[in-house]
């Protein structure tokens, strides 16, 4: 059996990563670009709540092509 992939339990600052992540997503798709692999990660809990005191968005790994349609965008927003 094949474990699925799960988020992390939703604490604030996991879901301000999910919106943000979400967000991104978003732009970029209506820029025509797509990030495969985008999803957040706690990398420890916090000792004392027992909770991730903050959560980082993971862009994942892309194709060159993918790449350079992301620097483009960046490009022509930088142009404005």
């Amino acid at each position: 059996m094949t474990p699925t992939p799960r988020e992390p339990s939703t604490t604030p600052k996991t879901q301000e990563a999910l919106d943000a992540r979400d967000a991104l997503a978003a732009a970029l798709s209506r820029a025509g670009v797509q990030l495969p692999a985008m999803d957040i990660r706690s990398p420890w809990p916090d000792e004392r709540e027992g909770e991730a005191s903050y959560a980082l968005v993971h862009l994942g790994v892309c194709s060159a092509p993918v790449a350079h349609a992301l620097a483009e965008v960046i490009l022509n927003g930088l142009a404005r």
